[in-house]
């Protein structure tokens, strides 16, 4: 017994002993990323974990067809499996133009499982536009609509004799619009397909083993900026940076599992703000359409009890302002972002039963970054404060790691007073990699103090809530003073006459620039009113010095694909005009 209570003894004290050597031989510093705890993050994942919790469930409703997760998963691999078959390699770019099908949805998925880069092609850019894109990011592969045909055989022709063309992949969709734009091409580069999508998902290998990147720093998808300006560029992001800006938007919206996703973004634009692997991760159904139709919206969400959407403002313009726009039977979550919206717009889509969230982000940021998170205490609050509270983009979500409003002369946060303008500033983990074959344009966007600059001009309000005023090319500088164009056309916006607004400047012999609205007006109305009632209602309600002094008509205002008005445009057609001549007074 005595000798059974010392060995007990010297295996305790030895044991002490060992710990002790243990604890002081391995300190913090020494505990470092290993293979098990540092697998790189990507959001191709979501599908693979999709498929199990979800695979007999609804993934992805266009018209007559649906499929599920499982089987969405498997469409996915084979594509991916076709694509390595005929040469597709690691890091090249691959292309696709199309709508919103279940081409598309898939496309985000099984182009970056080969490895590859995904290019989502702006289609309602024009074919010398679609041309310098090609041959910038030097795809290796175009999937094309059918309805696209023609515009990709007219790119493609532009292309230099000694140049090498990418490979072209036809998705065949019955439901295209027949217009001879798209029944013509056929012809014209038929013979050039060397396969259709279809017949890639059919002779594809459903055990592919997808490839997973090396690094969550290589690069997923490259988009180029949306339009608004002249001379768009390729934005690269990583897995990384998908995987963050992907889980953000989740939480920050509150999208709870096997939510219903109606697909009014188109995904050529930021890759939908990353919400086709959202959906995917939550295992809601993906409800596809060609195109944005008020009164087939109102039907799809009645049909499919649609639960969320996304949208720029003037998608909300367009349901609110539809002949076929109803009461919502129940409530359906819609997400706007794009362009500052108008309070009176946010008004008029909430009095139909949808909840209205909105949101901020960039090309470069891969999705929103910034959100107008509610408060419940605002519920308490009437309905057109409330709009005007919702109008403000917000604060930053949780993967941005900060954001702040610098003054441009001295570089310093402006005053938290709602009133005080500078630009506005992101750092963060979503943000792109930088801008392709153009260090100078990444190097002047983020900085080496760790920046990146917007060239959206906001003021910070005193409880922290971020509101964007205008584009900084968008300021109009009257007679000295600095004016928000997007102020003035939230007033011009809350006339019952007034379809859509922009405001722009028009050069002024006297007062340098003055504003100038170019306006649509609403359909039905039993009278349409003058550029001067357009004027004195704006004189009601802002500063004189803000109140535009010309007024153009116009039946519809230029926009990008996306929803945002090309002011661009427009401030070529107010220049055209001349110099105004207005009175001192």
């Amino acid at each position: 017994m005595v000798f059974r209570n010392v060995s007990a003894k010297r295996e305790k004290q030895s044991n002490h002993n060992r710990a002790t050597t243990i604890s002081q031989s391995i300190s913090m510093e020494d505990l470092k990323p290993s293979l098990a705890n540092s697998s790189p993050l990507t959001p191709i994942g979501f599908l693979e974990r999709a498929s199990v919790i979800y695979g007999d469930s609804p993934s992805i409703i266009y018209n007559s067809t649906t499929y599920t997760w499982s089987e969405t998963y498997r469409r996915c691999l084979r594509v991916a499996s076709s694509l390595s078959s005929i040469g597709i390699q690691k890091g090249y770019v691959v292309s696709v133009i199309a709508p919103n099908t279940p081409p598309m949805y898939e496309l985000q998925f099984a182009v970056p499982m080969a490895g590859a880069v995904l290019n989502c092609i702006n289609l309602r850019l024009d074919a010398r536009t679609i041309s310098i894109l090609l041959r910038h990011c030097e795809s290796k592969l175009i999937f094309i609509d059918q309805a696209s045909c023609g515009l990709i055989s007219d790119a493609l022709a532009l292309f230099p004799p000694e140049t090498k063309r990418p490979l072209l992949v036809l998705i065949a969709d019955d439901t295209a619009v027949e217009d001879s734009l798209s029944s013509s091409s056929s012809s014209v580069i038929g013979g050039e397909f060397v396969d259709s999508y279809e017949e890639m998902v059919q002779k594809g290998d459903d055990e592919f083993r997808w490839i997973r990147p090396v690094s969550e720093w290589d690069p997923i998808v490259m988009n180029y900026t949306s339009g608004t300006t002249s001379s768009p560029k390729g934005v690269v992001h990583s897995h990384r940076g998908i995987f963050a800006v992907t889980l953000d938007s989740l939480i920050e919206w509150g999208v709870p599992k096997q939510s219903v996703y109606l697909w009014t973004l188109p995904m050529f634009h930021a890759n939908g703000w990353s919400f086709p692997f959202g959906i995917a991760a939550v295992g809601g159904t993906n409800v596809c359409i060609r195109k944005f139709d008020a009164a087939l919206i109102f039907s799809l969400i009645h049909r499919h009890h649609v639960t969320h959407l996304c949208g720029a403002p003037v998608v909300l313009n367009m349901l609110t302002n539809s002949p076929d726009n109803q009461p919502l039977e129940r409530p359906v979550k819609i997400l706007t972002a794009g362009a500052p919206p108008p309070a009176a717009v946010l008004f008029r889509t909430e009095s139909l039963g949808f909840d209205v969230g909105h949101g901020y982000g960039l090309t470069e940021t891969g999705g929103l970054v910034i959100y107008c998170s509610w408060k419940s205490k605002w519920n308490r609050l009437p309905a057109t404060e409330r709009a005007r509270l919702k109008a403000r983009q917000g604060v930053r979500t949780l993967a941005m790691s900060e954001v702040d409003v610098l003054d441009s002369e001295t570089g310093k946060s402006v005053k938290r007073d709602g009133a005080s303008i500078g630009e506005i500033v992101l750092r963060g983990g979503s943000m792109m990699l930088g801008y392709f074959k153009d260090p100078e344009a990444t190097k002047k966007a983020m900085t080496d103090e760790g920046w990146f600059f917007t060239g959206d001009v906001g003021v910070m309000h005193p409880d922290g809530y971020l509101e964007i005023k205008d584009r900084s090319k968008d300021v109009i500088i009257s007679g000295g003073e600095n004016l928000s164009s997007v102020e003035v056309e939230s007033v011009l916006y809350t006339n019952p006459a007034v379809n859509e607004a922009a405001v722009v400047a028009r050069p002024d012999e006297f007062w340098g620039e003055t504003p100038c609205a170019f306006v649509s007006l609403r359909e039905g109305l039993t009278r349409l009113p003058t550029e001067e009632e357009i004027m004195e209602y704006c004189r009601e309600k802002l500063p004189k010095f803000m109140v535009p002094k010309t007024v153009v008509f116009m039946e519809k205002l230029p926009k990008t694909s996306t929803g945002k008005i090309q002011k661009f445009l427009l401030r070529e057609k107010a220049k055209s005009m001349g110099p105004a001549r207005t009175s001192r007074l």
